[in-house]
């Protein structure tokens, strides 16, 4: 009875060490911008196949990068207050479990999202997913402090993925999704950065804030939110959202606006580039659940 007893516990941990590795809450964000980008890619319902099976392709994908990220990451997690409690520097699962994992969960979501989707989503996804697990972790993470920026590209693919799922092709609509994204990420992950500096320079990881200083990298993430502001008007103007878009995203912009400022102001504030961050995550939830509600009320009218 006691071993049987033993052999759940284990098996339970297990799955929650394998869970963990997935970055649920991040593959949750980006699984959101991905149904909202199904969603405004057509007036009305986009269809049952796509989004169940598009949503659970991309979902796998995003699993099965993290994973992968994860492992590539273990040896410097070790080392880093913030990630050193994971399931691989804690040494409660093998690099090669994992990385089996990996690919198991990445060989499911190719083979859902080329025969039950379309072989153009497939594609994408695996470009994504290959540009954010090697390309940015591997290389660009350690090769520039422009790191994020250029590796942000695979993270703002989720929109496009969630577009093609339902069209089957690229339009001007996910184009634009994308580039709130990718205009999004630096100033999002650059407060992080700011918050966790010792720690990224003892890594030898060249975080803008390690090789540039504090007081750039802040001008940076003002500089890049005020861009954000006009990039996410753009919905708006171009007719593809209406007035409770630009309502929403307007406020939103004027919070995360406030945060930059006083960041780029207010020096000594140790933590304020962590409030920012942990905005920054809700900023774009909502932005895109405004979205979302946005387009919907405007095809009701519209009937």
């Amino acid at each position: 009875m006691d071993n049987a007893l033993n052999t759940r516990v284990e098996a339970y941990i297990a799955w929650r060490d394998y869970y963990e590795l997935t970055k649920p809450r991040v593959v949750m964000l980006i699984v959101f911008t991905a149904i909202v980008g199904m969603f405004v890619s057509v007036p009305g319902w986009p269809g049952a196949m796509p989004l169940i099976f598009g949503t659970l392709g991309i979902g796998l994908a995003s699993s099965s990068a993290a994973v992968y990220n994860h492992v590539l990451d273990a040896r410097i997690d070790i080392q880093m207050m913030r990630t050193r409690g994971r399931p691989l520097p804690q040494g409660k699962l093998t690099e090669r479990s994992a990385i089996t994992f990996a690919t198991v969960l990445c060989i499911i979501s190719m083979l859902i999202l080329w025969f039950l989707v379309n072989p153009l989503t497939a594609i994408l996804t695996f470009c994504s997913l290959i540009g954010y697990a090697v390309v940015y972790t591997a290389w660009l993470k350690r090769a520039t402090p422009q790191n994020i920026v250029i590796g942000g590209a695979a993270g703002a693919a989720p929109p496009v993925l969630g577009w093609t799922s339902v069209t089957n092709q690229v339009e001007a609509g996910a184009l634009l999704m994308f580039l709130i994204v990718f205009v999004w990420t630096p100033p999002h992950f650059w407060a992080l950065a700011i918050a966790r500096k010792e720690e990224y320079a003892k890594v030898d990881i060249p975080m803008l804030p390690v090789t540039h200083g504090e007081a750039y990298t802040r001008l940076n993430i003002l500089l890049y939110t005020i861009l954000l502001v006009l990039v996410t008007i753009l919905p708006y103007l171009i007719g593809m959202s209406g007035i409770i878009y630009l309502l929403v995203a307007l406020v939103l912009d004027a919070y995360f606006l406030y945060y930059a400022i006083q960041m780029y102001r207010v020096r000594d504030d140790m933590e304020l580039p962590m409030k920012t961050f942990k905005f920054s995550i809700s900023y774009l939830g909502f932005l895109f659940a405004a979205l979302l509600v946005d387009h919907y009320l405007l095809f009701q009218i519209s009937l």
